[in-house]
């Protein structure tokens, strides 16, 4: 029997050392891995260079123990059980563990845009990078933020942040990110991959605007070379088969959704002035808001206008009206965080009994 050369047994040694050293590149956090493979290609290609290795075992080390930090101060993520989805969560996450890609059809009311970070937690995502979710309103990044921040019991700007236009309350150990998806999209110019990722929720992704649409399409391609990256994609219509399909048959998951009885009252604007046509939109949302306030003082009432100019005109006519024990709150992109923040905010009781109520034109 032939021994082997003293050379060629060093040889494979360090070629031992090289595979193993690059599988456990996987251990690694998301954002640090490029970093981690230039060093481990330099070390490579010099194997018998000590310091190339000692450089590339150090950072490796350094963030395999962030990646083991981030783990050990994950929240725990306990899905509301009073939520439809909750039927689903146990299937919803060994679907994320088992594929780059899920499609989950959720009707309003649902729960999905809560609690599916909660389940990406529950699978074992946002330890080697941030659950990044996407929302398409600054307004509802915020909002949903603050939710699921209070649910995981947590301080928003840790565990859970977020990020939209001039703002930004992110912290080194968050785990969940909420953000527009035009913040997203500006990320790709810096950093291509993605890296502080590895996981990408893309919520209401029927509104098919141009900005979902274009990350869609990117995410597709950035999954070929990124194996550790899973996408969650939501929709609130039955076009989920066509997001599956541009995925390559990614399973599609429906949670059935949860609604309330609406009474609609048709209150026409024309013939009900002085004269046919005099009456105008505010005086129309002025004479149903009277209606409703004469018949029941109690609960919200919820104006929607197309755009700022007419949310404030309808403001300033409703607070004319000075509505006992009522706040009239407008709500647009514009206002700043502390008065958006407000009109979502328990409003502290009346000294009298009644019932405080909170019109919000919008």
């Amino acid at each position: 029997m032939k021994s082997m050369d003293p050379a060629e047994s060093s040889q494979g040694n360090v070629s031992n050392a090289l595979r193993q050293a690059r599988r456990a590149i996987d251990g690694a956090l998301s954002r640090d891995r490029g970093r981690l493979h230039g060093l481990w290609s330099r070390w490579s290609g010099k194997p018998a260079d000590e310091r190339a290795r000692d450089a590339f075992a150090k950072a490796l080390a350094a963030s395999v123990a962030q990646r083991e930090a981030r783990t050990a101060a994950l929240p725990a993520a306990p899905v509301a059980a009073d939520l439809p989805i909750a039927a689903k969560a146990d299937e919803i996450v060994e679907l994320i563990r088992a594929h780059q890609v899920v499609v989950i059809a959720g009707e309003t009311g649902s729960g999905k845009t809560t609690q599916l970070p909660k389940l990406c937690l529950a699978a074992g995502r946002g330890a080697a990078g941030m659950i990044g979710c996407t929302q398409p309103r600054r307004i509802a990044a915020r909002a949903v933020a603050r939710r699921v921040a209070e649910e995981l019991q947590t301080q928003l700007g840790g565990a859970v942040g977020y990020q939209v236009r001039f703002t930004e309350n992110v912290g080194e150990q968050t785990a969940v990110k909420f953000m527009t998806d035009g913040i997203l999209l500006a990320e790709i110019q810096s950093d291509r991959w993605l890296s502080q990722y590895d996981t990408i929720l893309i919520d209401e992704a029927h509104e098919r605007s141009l900005n979902i649409d274009f990350l869609l399409g990117y995410l597709k391609q950035l999954l070929l070379k990124r194996k550790d990256l899973k996408v969650i994609v939501t929709s609130a219509t039955i076009d989920t088969e066509r997001f599956a399909a541009h995925f390559d048959g990614a399973p599609v998951v429906n949670v059935e959704g949860r609604s309330y009885p609406v009474s609609v009252r048709y209150r026409p604007l024309e013939g009900e002035g002085d004269e046919d046509g005099d009456r105008t939109i505010n005086d129309g949302i002025v004479s149903a808001c009277d209606e409703i306030t004469r018949e029941d003082p109690r609960g919200d009432v919820l104006i929607f206008l197309p755009g700022e100019r007419e949310i404030r005109d309808a403001h300033l006519s409703l607070e004319r009206r000075k509505y006992r024990e009522t706040e009239v709150l407008p709500l647009y992109a514009r206002l700043s965080v502390r008065d958006q923040i407000a009109c979502s905010t328990p409003a502290r009781s009346a000294a009298s009994c009644s019932p405080r109520t909170s019109r919000k034109p919008r």
